[in-house]
């Protein structure tokens, strides 16, 4: 939604005043909110599943293997049959298990606190007119006695707003500088739903000059595209480097648990969607003039937000509740 010039530096003020751990998704102009708007389609996964399910080598790539495996890949080389997801040792041949949280424990469980955070509140929309009021502890956000946690958006009244849903971070608690950083997600579906798994820069002063990777973005009016993107200082919002992934056939993305991950190492991001490879940036996507910010710690964060300028708001097509289901988050580093 484009904003006029003030609101704009208004709201970078304000973003800069309160810095990273504010973790708004500001709108760019014409953009989503950290997402930006999607490229024409992204690259093309070359890494691809293999024949029968599963994908090769550490990271999807065919690049380092050589190819895909003759038998649709081993599934200790890298890939679950048909999820593209890590092997049982849970992390891509070459990285080594750093973090992860399954989920495991009771159900109606609020999210492990030695992990996690819930933020709370409206926040003024998060600075994309957001419809959200977001609830701590397990009103919105709980494990399910299956091994997930499950985020619940509710069309329900709360501090004077219409939805409920649940955010986290693991600001202050955990964060990493470099990795393969990857969650199982079943994200939900509908006009105005808008799934996100995304990370922050720890510091490097306010938004965007601390950095953001969102890892996944979807919005519930495009059921089979995922986005992936990065912002800094000079290349945010509708100017953040993207790229998507588009689902092939009649199967949304909310048909079943996919992997979104990002490899993030020294000058070089890569964007995966169940193994395959479908972005790669480097410090020459974002101009001669900017700054390559993604050299210190991130932390986590995981929401599902409702309305907002890129998604757009419910309609009368939209089912609640919605729930986005977490399998696992891991970190995994060399």
């Amino acid at each position: 939604m484009k904003q006029s010039l003030l609101a704009l530096a208004t709201l970078l003020v304000t973003l800069a005043a309160a810095g990273c751990g504010y973790s708004t998704k500001p709108s760019g102009a014409g953009g989503p909110g950290s997402g930006g708007r999607s490229g024409n389609g992204g690259a093309p996964g070359i890494g691809g599943p293999t024949g029968s399910g599963g994908v090769v080598g550490s990271d999807g790539s065919v690049g380092n293997t050589g190819g895909s495996t003759a038998n649709g890949g081993a599934v200790d080389t890298g890939g679950a049959s048909g999820t593209g997801g890590t092997s049982a040792s849970k992390c891509p041949v070459g990285w080594n298990l750093a973090w992860s949280d399954e989920f495991d424990g009771p159900a109606g469980t609020a999210a492990n606190g030695n992990n996690w955070v819930y933020e709370t509140g409206n926040n003024s929309g998060w600075g994309n007119n957001e419809l959200e009021y977001y609830q701590a502890g397990n009103a919105n956000g709980a494990l399910d006695g299956n091994g997930n946690f499950v985020i619940t958006s509710k069309q329900e009244t709360v501090g004077g707003f219409n939805y409920t849903s649940a955010r986290l971070k693991t600001k202050g608690k955990f964060d990493w500088t470099y990795g393969h950083f990857e969650a199982r997600i079943k994200i939900p579906y509908g006009q105005g739903m808008w799934p996100a798994f995304w990370m922050m820069g720890s510091k490097g002063g306010g938004w965007p000059a601390c950095g953001e990777i969102d890892i996944m973005e979807s919005l519930g009016r495009e059921p089979n595209i995922v986005h992936g993107t990065m912002h800094g200082p000079g290349y945010s919002g509708a100017q953040g480097p993207t790229a998507s992934f588009t689902v092939s056939g009649p199967a949304n993305l909310a048909d079943d648990f996919h992997v979104f991950a990002v490899e993030w190492e020294t000058n070089v991001i890569r964007w995966y969607f169940d193994g395959q490879l479908y972005s790669t940036k480097t410090p020459a996507d974002i101009g001669a003039d900017n700054t390559w910010v993604f050299d210190h710690p991130f932390y986590f964060l995981i929401n599902n937000a409702v309305g907002g300028g890129w998604p757009g708001n419910p309609d009368a097509t939209t089912a609640f509740p919605q729930e986005m289901t977490i399998d696992y988050v891991r970190v995994c580093q060399r």
